[in-house]
């Protein structure tokens, strides 16, 4: 199956060469410039500074788990769900995990109904990698507002409940986007640590690159339609929880601050 996320986003600039794509790379929480094409910038935002921006006297917790506190981390998978999604449900909730899901639409929502409930059931995230996978910055307006609003629709439908939270495929994303996600209500959510499990089957090779670029806030890229990657999972749950690690959804690792409709978090 051909990758559905790949490398870190977005627009392209004119400036090229390795030197300048490993400095954007290691750029956490600030303005991103990646060599591709055009010229643009991306500025994202850190969940701690989200944190940090929160209105005086805002609770001091979201559920259990307080991120000014703690050491957390959130796991997230796109384009779900899958027939694989049963099992890392089970995973997830043996193991007392919650998750961020980004689910496509066609052949994934309209196919798997019943797991979109149960992840929402279990108390996990469900947020929009959008329809059709299509790259949102090669699209007109209109058809990236189709793009989103359809599996919010199927969403709300399932769940009774509109995700704000969307994720652009291939994490590529410019001004339209982040304008029509605004009329939408909804923020975008990129990564800070991916496996590459688009390219690999190799359960122990995609837990030991998360392992290794795993760090206080880190948001996971996974996708658990690929063979490798839930065989993967118990073993970085394990590994995480034992660098004393908590596992939490987007939103809780935002808390008490708010994602905001328009803007890009990592």
């Amino acid at each position: 199956m051909p990758s559905l996320t790949k490398e870190l986003p977005t627009r392209k600039t004119t400036k090229t060469g390795a030197g300048f794509r490993a400095a954007a790379l290691g750029a956490v929480a600030a303005c991103v410039t990646l060599a591709l094409t055009g010229c643009t910038r991306l500025e994202t935002t850190a969940p701690s500074s989200v944190r940090a921006e929160a209105a005086a006297g805002a609770p001091a917790r979201f559920g259990t788990v307080d991120c000014r506190k703690a050491k957390c981390i959130a796991l997230t998978f796109d384009a779900g769900p899958s027939e694989n999604s049963p099992r890392l449900l089970d995973i997830l909730e043996r193991e007392r995990v919650p998750a961020t899901f980004f689910l496509l639409g066609k052949r994934h929502i309209d196919t798997y109904p019943e797991l979109v409930r149960r992840m929402a059931d279990e108390g996990h995230e469900i947020a929009s990698h959008t329809w059709g996978h299509k790259i949102l910055t090669d699209l007109r307006p209109d058809e990236i507002r189709e793009e989103l609003k359809r599996p919010n629709e199927e969403i709300r439908r399932l769940t009774g409940r509109t995700p704000t939270l969307m994720r652009p495929p291939q994490g590529r994303t410019d001004d339209t986007v982040h304008e029509i996600c605004r009329e939408l209500g909804m923020a975008e959510v990129l990564w800070s640590v991916t496996a590459k499990d688009y390219k690999t089957n190799d359960p122990a090779l995609i837990r030991q690159r998360v392992l290794d670029q795993a760090s206080r806030d880190g948001i996971i890229l996974l996708h658990d339609l690929y063979d490798g990657t839930v065989p993967a999972v118990p073993g970085i749950i394990k590994a995480l929880k034992e660098r004393g690690y908590v596992f939490v959804t987007v939103p809780q690792l935002l808390a008490p601050g708010k994602a905001e409709p328009g803007k890009v978090y990592r």
